[in-house]
């Protein structure tokens, strides 16, 4: 049996970008003052290493130095912060989720195994059921992470209710990252005790119209306060849509990282850990003039 679960939704959550310093270590000063600002403009919380965060390319080590930050700051972890988790073996997986839960978060954004692809609902199950039993009495407050685009492995609904009658009170929802709005309107169907959070932007409002919990999501590292009505009222905001698309156009970590630089004034932020690509100068100016013409202009007279 998990512990009984922290309370509250999740709403609208930033998938918070990772700041690096020259020598390649998390910059944690610029990390928490991203933290900070995505509170004080919109957001309810933010999730560590997740995809927007590069979190596949952070050690364990690195994590408890990260969480460790962010808590010395005063940021209350059990109301605002989740974890993310994506490893490839079970070892690790434990490893990372036992830093988030020693670190007080308020749970886990738990990403299904890659590398090897395609995996059975009847291996994720026995890989998952692996790292929950590791996990003992810590096991609480999980939101499973759909997002076979990454991982190349997806979460079924029939897996995540599964694992939710397997280990109950574990699962508290799951985030769809698939971007196929399709799919994520039959989970909003099948997954009723769950909260349904999307990845994609463009289908926030609409989701959360049919019932979806709010959002993780990496917009929110520059745009919380036209997100916010989004996840809490299912209200739709062209601009959105637009800065979505904008973005695509590029790799959206990097993207999301020139464009926080470009707000701060601090080209520092385009450094992304390798094998990713830093934005140019070039393609900084080109997207910034884009977004901020969407912002000043709404979405049909920039497009």
């Amino acid at each position: 049996m998990a512990k009984s679960g922290k309370a509250g939704g999740i709403g609208l959550n930033c998938a918070l970008s990772t700041p690096f310093s020259r020598d390649g270590r998390i910059d944690l000063s610029r990390l928490v003052k991203q933290g900070r600002w995505v509170l004080d403009n919109g957001c309810d919380g933010f999730t560590l290493f997740g995809t927007t965060g590069e979190g596949a390319s952070l050690s364990v080590a690195e994590r408890y130095q990260a969480l460790g930050a962010v808590a010395a700051s005063g940021i209350e972890m059990g109301a605002k912060v989740l974890a993310g988790v994506s490893a490839a073996t079970i070892e690790d997986t434990v490893a990372q989720a036992r830093a988030g839960y020693e670190m007080g978060c308020r749970g886990l954004l738990l990403a299904p195994p890659f590398y090897f692809a395609h995996a059975s609902d009847d291996g994720l199950f026995r890989f998952f059921s692996a790292v929950f039993e590791r996990l003992g009495g810590d096991l609480r407050d999980v939101v499973l992470y759909h997002i076979p685009g990454m991982t190349r492995n997806g979460l079924s609904i029939e897996l995540t209710l599964r694992l939710a009658e397997a280990f109950p009170g574990a699962i508290i929802g799951i985030k769809d990252s698939n971007g196929d709005w399709e799919e994520t309107e039959q989970r909003l169907k099948a997954l009723k005790g769950m909260q349904v959070l999307v990845g994609d932007e463009r289908h926030l409002a609409r989701a959360v119209r049919k019932g979806g919990a709010g959002s993780i999501c990496g917009l929110a590292n520059i745009a919380p306060d036209l997100l916010r009505p989004l996840a809490h009222e299912g209200k739709e905001e062209p601009r959105v849509n637009a800065m979505v698309e904008a973005i695509l156009g590029y790799s959206f970590m990097s993207a999301i990282k020139a464009m926080i630089g470009e707000r701060e004034g601090d080209p520092a932020w385009r450094a992304m850990r390798p094998p990713l690509d830093p934005f140019t100068p070039a393609q900084t100016r080109k997207l910034a003039g884009a977004l901020a013409a969407i912002l000043a202009n709404g979405a049909e007279k920039a497009a």
